[in-house]
Parts: structure tokens; sequence; C-alpha cells
């Protein structure tokens, strides 16, 4: 008997790109995913001969062992993703559907495999993934006006926002139960008028962004800054967000936004929107960097590295 498996991240990417396939292809699975970080998804299932993975926004490059195990178990696999790869692995059970490029996430990717089918929430998923002229450009292809774009921008952050934490614990709602509740709506207008998950989320990230309001850069000129904030939830939770709003309100600076930890930091980095690349390479000079070209991260910066890790950002966009 086949066991199917959607494997995704809980970002506003993630999410978006398995609800377009599953309104096309609706089916029962065994649903694998977690916080935005966490990445090391494949290692979570034990799939066999027969079986059906979907993989949806997870770094192949991160899981490439773990997959060559399930594929030689016998699984087949379908993969989205828009990050870095390093080498696809070629097996008859493996269909790869990857774009790297700066403009590109997985929710769209999903959509130009199914032909449009579902484009609008693919729109949802580029605001949250902070590419905002990807998501407008394709908002103009389904004629959409200002008022209703602005409404899938919100629903787009406010789902992006739920995934950010050290843990499950630190969010509003398990990204599993967030798909499931999501899965009820062919149309994002709906959720937004009618789910109170989504009044909760909405309400929960402006606070928490009230609470960001006022932070000052460690280090900062015109062409990039560097912001701490302190070791609680709201700022695991915040983190991503606040970077994407300082992108988009300093499109000519690159950022980044440590969070504190026990034993260092979590960072986020942001290239300039103007020139959207580096970020990934900025982060995989440390261990546990990685990413994509435009925005990328590292999930434990040592507290003994952190002057290295501003030097670093200061060379590759502050010089």
């Amino acid at each position: 008997m086949t066991t199917f498996y959607d494997i995704f991240n809980g970002d506003a990417d993630g999410i978006c790109a398995l609800h377009q396939l599953r309104l096309e292809e609706p089916r029962a699975s065994v649903l694998v995913t977690g916080v935005k970080r966490d990445i090391l998804l494949l290692g979570r299932v034990d799939a066999g001969s027969g079986d059906e993975l979907t993989v949806l926004d997870v770094s192949l490059k991160s899981n490439v062992a773990e997959l060559g195990r399930l594929l030689a178990a016998g699984a087949r696999c379908r993969y989205f993703d828009h990050h870095a790869t390093g080498e696809i692995p070629q097996h008859a059970n493996l269909s790869t559907f990857i774009d790297t490029a700066p403009d590109i996430c997985t929710s769209l990717i999903v959509d130009r495999y199914l032909s449009g089918r579902q484009r609008i929430w693919a729109v949802v998923a580029a605001f949250g993934d902070n590419l905002v002229k990807s998501a407008l450009r394709t908002a103009e292809l389904l004629e959409l006006g200002p008022a209703e774009t602005e409404r899938l921008r919100e629903l787009g952050e406010c789902l992006n926002y739920n995934a950010y934490g050290e843990t499950v614990d630190d969010l509003h709602y398990h990204p599993a139960d967030l798909f499931e509740t999501l899965s009820h709506y062919r149309d994002p207008r709906d959720f937004i008028d009618g789910e109170p998950v989504f009044e909760v989320l909405r309400n929960a990230y402006r606070d928490d962004l009230d609470r960001v309001d006022g932070v000052r850069p460690e280090y900062g000129n015109d062409k990039g800054a560097v912001f701490i904030l302190p070791n609680a939830a709201w700022s695991r939770r915040v983190n991503g967000i606040f970077s994407n709003r300082l992108a988009q309100s300093h499109p000519q600076r690159a950022h980044a936004v440590l969070v504190k930890k026990e034993d260092g930091y979590a960072v986020s980095v942001r290239a300039a929107v103007a020139r959207p690349g580096g970020a990934d390479e900025l982060c995989m000079k440390f261990e546990s960097g990685g990413g994509r070209k435009a925005a990328a991260g590292i999930n434990l910066l040592p507290a003994a590295d952190l002057q290295r890790f501003i030097e670093a950002f200061k060379a590759a966009f502050a010089g």
C-alpha cells in the first residue's frame, strides 16, 4: 500500500506551494514540516518501495544524503525548490522542479507546473517570501485590483510570520495545523474574510512589530546594516518579517538581523532589493548557513564569531 508524504517548509511559500498542489491533486498524506529553519525534514521520513514523496521549499543540498537513502529504499519523489542545490542526484525515481533565480519562490515554480490554475496562492506566497515585484507581476496576470492585492500581501506576511521561531512552541500555530486550516479554502480572500486564525495571526503580527519599533542597528551605513534583537519569543517570531520590512524600506541597503540565543545568534540576511545577490554566499561561509541569493540565514552563529560575521557582512555588502 502506497503512503504519500508531503514534506514542506512551514513558511508561507511552503504552505502555499503544497496548497496549490493539493487543490489540483487532492489526497491524504503524512505531513512533515516545522519552523522555517527546520529544514532537515527528510530525515524524519521512513519511506520505502512504492511510497511517494512531494518535497516543497526544502533545501536539496541540506537533505541530499537522506534523499539518497529514500530513493535507494524505492520511494518516488517530486522535488520543488528555489534554494541552492549542490549536485542534484540522478535517479529514475526523482523528478526535480528547481529554479534558483532570485525573483522566484517555490510557489511560483508550482504555479508554472500547474499552468497557473491556482495562481492566486502563488501571489500570497511571493508576498510572504518578500518577492514583492514578482508578487505584483503575478497579481497583474490575474487582473487583481490594488485593494485585493494588498489583502493578499497581508495574508502572505502573516503566514510567513507564523513560521519564525526556535521551536514550534514559539509559534502561534504548528505549520501542519495551519496548512490543514488553509486547505479548506480555495480562495485566499475567503480565508481572510471568514477564518478566525487569520485574525489571531494579524493581531499578533502587529503586536510583535510594535515591539521591534525603535531598535537601532549595531552597525550601519547606506549600503548595509546589522541589527541585534534580544533572546525572546517575540524576537524569534518577528525577525524574518522585520528583515523583510527593512529590505523594502531601504532597497539600496543589505540587512542582517541577529537574534540572541543561549549559545550565540540566529541570523537572517537580506541582500539589497536593488541588488538581490550574495546572501547565500555570505551565510555559507559559516557552519549551519545557507539559503538563496536574495535571502539567507545562519541557524547558529557562535557568539565568538559575531565580529567575524559583521566583518564578512561589511565585505560582502557594505565595503
